[in-house]
């Protein structure tokens, strides 16, 4: 891409003096443009050449795509890391940007934090693990599952249960913005079979009878939702609702869950892997929320 424009700028036919070429915007200059360009045309346009290089390295430039809590979220990124050497303060602001954008544990493993490269948002998800769920140390009922389709390596899978609960709390400082709350499931078991990935559907029953309750709390409000679990064999996020943080500082506290609790019949083959809190520039699909 540096070649092609840089081509476009050359000696003229008379082999005068050569004219201005795209290497000699000062960085200043450089650095202004790109500040209003997402990250990932910045990086792109760093391959230019060494002026559109050193320009994106500004700290200013990076500071601005920065969520304004940045520090705090950096703490939590670091809160389980083993390199106690290691110090934001050794850092540029694009390698504080790059550094959040690559999910870091914490909780003792059981939540994960990370910035998305293109917007920059918050993304928070929490394990089945950090979640409270009605009967999971009864083997009758649940299991933990090892698998690599899950950001944390295992999920609580289902086999049957007459009252269906799942609870979670998370207290954060957001940036301020909308953000989202999704439950992901799956009904069904999967596993791989001579190298196939394929779906287990022996204990699915009891989801089309009634739906699934899906509710989100906050100081600012209590939303309620439903929905028909379906799909099986396919990772769905299932929205739970949308809240607003109006201030970077406020430590807020989330609650959310999801319950089915009509006794009048079992229900079961129900994978729970985790829940995603992310800003609302980010989108839904599944991709950004699995590696």
């Amino acid at each position: 891409m540096g070649s092609n424009l840089s081509s476009c700028v050359c000696d003229d036919g008379d082999g005068g003096s050569l004219k201005p070429r795209l290497g000699d915007i000062p960085e200043s200059c450089v650095a202004l443009v790109l500040m209003y360009l997402d990250p990932l045309d910045i990086c792109k346009l760093a391959r230019l050449n060494r002026a559109f290089r050193g320009a994106s390295l500004a700290d200013f430039i990076w500071e601005s795509k920065l969520p304004l809590n940045y520090r705090f979220i950096m703490e939590k990124a670091l809160e389980d890391d083993d390199d106690d050497a290691f110090s934001m303060e050794d850092l540029g602001k694009r390698d504080v940007y790059a550094r959040l954008c690559k999910p870091s544990l914490f909780d003792n493993g059981t939540k994960e934090i990370w910035l998305d490269k293109k917007t920059g948002g918050v993304c928070l998800a929490i394990s089945s693990k950090a979640l409270r769920i009605t009967g999971i140390d009864d083997r009758r009922y649940w299991s933990h599952i090892s698998t690599e389709e899950s950001r944390f390596h295992t999920i609580a899978y289902l086999h049957q249960i007459w009252w269906l609960e799942v609870e979670g709390d998370i207290e954060f400082r957001f940036p301020p913005g909308s953000y989202n709350v999704f439950f992901r499931l799956m009904l069904g078991k999967s596993s791989k079979r001579l190298g196939r990935r394929v779906c287990n559907s022996e204990h699915i029953h009891g989801w089309d009878i009634k739906p699934v309750k899906f509710q989100l709390t906050t100081s600012g409000g209590h939303v309620v939702s439903q929905s028909h679990l379906d799909n099986q064999g396919q990772w769905i996020l299932y929205h739970a609702g949308t809240f607003v943080s109006k201030d970077s500082n406020d430590l807020m506290k989330i609650k959310f869950s999801l319950t089915q609790i009509d006794c009048t019949h079992t229900k079961g083959g129900l994978c729970v892997d985790s829940v995603f809190i992310c800003n609302s520039g980010v989108g839904k699909g599944v991709g950004c929320f699995c590696r």
